[in-house]
């Protein structure tokens, strides 16, 4: 006999089981295991339509009312056989326009639109949280039966309602561990998706073998079983035409419009051509887990007693024939179908919470600019985690309150069905260009509203929420506005009326608002790439030219996906646009760029409004609404070239406007350079002569005036040997005739040696070291490499005009290269200064103040360009900051 403690540590194992694959799947060697992107792992986790409610729910469903469960299999088969180029236009599109969640998805279509995305996600809310319930209800009713076969064995019986909390708090953990390691969620969560993939094989051969044990050991035999089927009510079951062609739609509906569907078929599809395989074995998949449902209501019906729960059939059969083991293997197949439903569900609408609605309430609370408080990356982070949090607690919320009775049994449809109001704006923002956002919202908050007024509210009972006598004779008397008979049309089935209504309304009211409205440029654009995904798939630039700086949008895309993803994008179009550096002009592509990219992290729309707050808006230009509009191939390929040749004079113009200011600014450096060593020069010179002219003529001079003046003859003449060696030095790297001692070094021991060289603590100077690979060599000169640092952390102590001067050196691991980042806490290099600091002679204070004759930045890069490294400013760390970067002793000797 199978105790419950016994049963709860099967279920704590299988919890941890499932713990190690997905820790192991995202630990160390990750990159090797190709398997984990291959179509049967995508496949698989497209099983997550397949919950409790199918696992346990299809078998009732056949024993009440016979093959019209086929209708929650057939759905989702059609989409994927009959409609595979819906699928794929939506991958596509996930791909190009970095959608993140449903909502995103719509919300970017219609103009990056804040609106549609927080209807979406209240939409999502309403339908997910009761359908999270229904999962801990099948959870808590498998514990119950084997509660209640058990409860001799350990003198007690479940504690149902605790049950339901820790198996919420177990999965929400899980959700937070795996579901949140990272912000962009176009990064795939691998380990989740192994797991899921491992609970779609649990579930299916779960229910084989409870199929081939009913088939072969109870009934006798396939021969046995179509008797049994033949004798059985299921046999006289009638078919309904409205109701099977209903809830065929309404299967292949939910199919295409579950976040959590949307969430693994789209966002964490790591190869468009996976979906050519998902098409025909996912449907192979829904065959083979529904190829016993019939067989297993059919014995349960004959075999169970008279009352018993159909929806247990599952488990309550071994259990009867005392099959502890296959029981058990059954119990684990039910926990899987409603541990990935509510896994994957909790992250997409975490996701969806967290960009549609949290962030835009920061962005309105925030100043404008990128200088807003806080981290928004930890802003998002945690919202996420909290709303995963929260939406299962709902779903245990829902499960308390509900009681567990026949509202929560039907949730299944119902939960599809208001999930179904997304679908026409879904399907006419992928294929109609004309859709508009005031007719996608108009047309969502209707079929919302007349889906939530016939079947949400009633499914609550008599009396639950709607009175009896509104159910009966409508609201004020009025009969044609009874919930389960609108328009005085009675005799439907309750579902089949909702979702009739609701579908009609929903779209007509969709395509009167399209047409009646006008799309904005936006729209227009978005609503191009949408259609077109599969030709181009190209998304729309929707931005002008910006005055807003590149340092700015630096800051905030730092805080949003991590300062090294952020520079390395930067710095990366700064290089396309022919610049050295982390800043690149601020022209329309690469604000597209960075949308597309800060939309993988926190949506397209709040990208788009985040961006929009900095630069002041985004606007369209007229070839861009002419190549919207205009359908000719001739006058598109002429508008692409025009646009081509465009955008190659305006970067030779950029090109050609910063080497003519930075020849101006050398100009004005080499008239400076004359004035300032002429100065440098003839000081220490007059001071020597002057001194040593008293020493000369002056017999009778004190010893001490004697020392002291030769003390100053000794500073003087040091002075101009350090500026004949600095301009000497100079002149032998730049003619490239120095030699350099090239051996391997730790990286921490010349940062070392070059703090105590520079004395820099006792100076003043708060210096804070944060290593993430000093235990790193590198292939280096180290007496030059010291140098390098000597003059950076000389020149922190110098420049740094805080209050309490500090220097943060911090060291990261790229791979193949190792960088060291210079930080002070001061005012840094103004953005129109920073390409000229690395250039001989300049300074940007004052000539006299710090001494020498502004030659070190300038031995510094070449130092590096010798060595194989590079030195840059690394502008928006709020402060001045300076990154070497070079080789590893590995890869410098490849």
């Amino acid at each position: 006999m199978v105790s419950s403690n016994l049963l709860i540590g099967v279920c704590l194992a299988y919890v941890v089981l499932l713990f190690g694959v997905a820790f192991a799947v995202e630990g160390p060697g990750k990159r090797s295991r190709r398997w984990l992107s291959s179509p049967l792992i995508y496949t698989l986790s497209l099983s997550i339509y397949c919950t409790a409610w199918t696992f346990y729910g299809a078998v009732g469903y056949a024993a009440r009312s016979g093959l019209e469960f086929v209708t929650i299999y057939l759905g989702p088969t059609l989409v994927m056989l009959a409609w595979w180029t819906i699928l794929r236009r939506l991958v596509r599109i996930g791909r190009t326009q970095r959608i993140t969640s449903i909502a995103d998805l719509i919300s970017s279509r219609y103009g990056k639109s804040t609106l549609l995305g927080i209807l979406i996600t209240l939409i999502a809310v309403v339908a997910t949280t009761p359908y999270i319930a229904l999962q801990l209800q099948s959870v808590t009713l498998s514990f119950a039966a084997f509660s209640a076969v058990g409860a001799a064995a350990d003198g007690g019986a479940v504690n149902l309602n605790a049950t339901a909390f820790w198996c919420a708090a177990g999965l929400a953990l899980f959700t937070i561990l795996f579901g949140t390691r990272q912000l962009d969620v176009n990064e795939r969560h691998e380990g989740v998706v192994a797991a899921i993939a491992l609970e779609a094989v649990v579930k299916l051969i779960a229910l084989l073998a409870v199929g081939i044990f009913v088939v072969f050991a109870v009934a006798g035999g396939p021969g046995a079983m179509l008797d049994l089927i033949d004798e059985s009510p299921i046999d006289m079951w009638q078919l309904q035409p409205d109701r099977w062609m209903t809830l065929i739609f309404l299967a292949g509906a939910a199919f295409l419009c579950l976040p959590r569907i949307i969430h693994v078929m789209v966002v964490e599809n790591a190869d468009e051509r996976h979906l050519a395989t998902a098409s025909w074995a996912f449907p192979l998949y829904l065959f083979l887990i529904s190829l016993f449902v019939v067989p297993i209501a059919v014995v349960g019906l004959t075999t169970m007693p008279e009352g018993a729960n159909p929806d247990l059939f599952v488990l309550t059969i071994p259990l009867a024939f005392e099959r502890e083991g296959l029981a058990m293997l059954a119990f684990l197949g039910g926990f899987s179908s409603a541990t990935s439903m509510v896994i994957v569900a909790a992250i997409a609408v975490a996701t969806m919470v967290s960009n549609h609605i949290v962030m835009p309430i920061w962005l309105r609370s925030a100043k404008p600019g990128a200088t807003m408080s806080g981290d928004l990356r930890q802003v998002v982070l945690i919202s996420r985690r909290l709303t995963i949090g929260a939406i299962l607690f709902l779903g245990y919320l829902y499960f308390r309150l509900s009681g567990g009775g026949a509202a929560l049994a039907a949730i299944g449809l119902i939960s599809f069905a208001g999930a179904a109001q997304v679908l026409p704006a879904l399907i006419g923002g992928i294929f109609w260009r004309g859709a508009t956002r005031t007719g996608a919202a108009a047309g969502v908050v209707t079929g919302f509203m007349i889906w939530a007024w016939t079947l949400f509210l009633p499914s609550f009972g008599v009396g639950g929420v709607i009175s009896a006598g509104i159910l009966a004779e409508g609201p004020w008397g009025i009969g044609a506005l009874r919930p389960q008979a609108l328009f005085g049309i009675d005799g439907l089935d309750p579902v089949v009326h909702a979702v009739v209504w609701s579908m009609i309304f929903n779209t007509g009211v969709f395509l009167i608002g399209s047409v009646l409205t006008f799309p904005t440029p936006l729209e227009r654009l978005q609503g191009a790439a949408f259609v077109n995904a599969l030709g181009s798939g190209g998304g729309a630039r929707g931005w002008a030219e910006s005055a807003a700086g590149a340092e700015e949008l630096l800051v905030m895309a730092q805080r949003i996906v991590g300062a090294n993803e952020a520079q390395a994008m930067f710095e990366a179009e700064a290089a396309t646009q022919g610049k050295a550096g982390f800043l690149p002009d601020v022209s329309p592509d690469f604000l597209d760029r960075l949308e597309r990219m800060l939309a993988g992290s926190v949506g397209g729309a709040t990208a788009h409004a985040m961006l929009a707050q900095i630069t002041g808006g985004s606007s369209v230009s007229v070839e861009d609404l002419m190549r919207v509009a205009d359908e000719a191939q001739q006058i598109m390929e002429y508008s692409s070239q025009l646009e081509a040749k465009s955008v190659e004079l305006g970067r030779t113009a950029r090109q050609l406007r910063t080497a003519n200011e930075k020849l101006v600014a050398l100009s004005v450096q080499k008239d400076a350079f004359l004035s300032q060593i002429s100065h440098e020069l003839r000081t220490p010179m007059t001071s020597i002569r002057s001194f040593s002219e008293i020493l000369r003529q002056s017999e009778s001079l004190r010893p001490e005036d004697r020392t002291r003046y030769a003390g100053v003859i000794n500073s003087e003449a040091e002075r101009l040997t350090r500026l004949l060696d600095d301009l000497l030095d100079l002149s032998v790297l730049e003619s490239g005739e120095v030699t350099l001692n090239r051996r391997e070094a730790a990286i921490d021991a010349v940062i070392s040696a070059a703090l105590v060289a520079t004395g820099a603590e006792q100076s003043g100077l708060q210096v804070t070291r944060e290593k993430g690979g000093d235990d790193l060599r590198v292939a280096t000169d180290p007496d030059r490499l010291t140098q390098v640092f000597i003059n950076l952390i000389a020149n922190a102590r110098k420049y740094c005009d805080a209050d309490a001067p500090q220097l943060r050196i911090v060291t990261h691991d790229l791979g193949d290269r190792v960088s060291v980042d210079f930080i002070d806490n001061g005012q840094g290099v103004p953005g129109e200064a920073q390409e000229m600091i690395f250039e001989k002679f300049s300074r940007l204070s004052d000539q006299r103040a710090a001494g020498g004759a502004g030659l070190g930045l300038a031995i510094c890069r070449e130092i590096m360009v010798r060595l194989g490294g590079t030195i840059r400013y690394l502008p928006g760390q709020g402060g001045g900051a300076f990154r070497v970067s070079l080789p590893q002793a590995g890869a410098a000797a490849a």
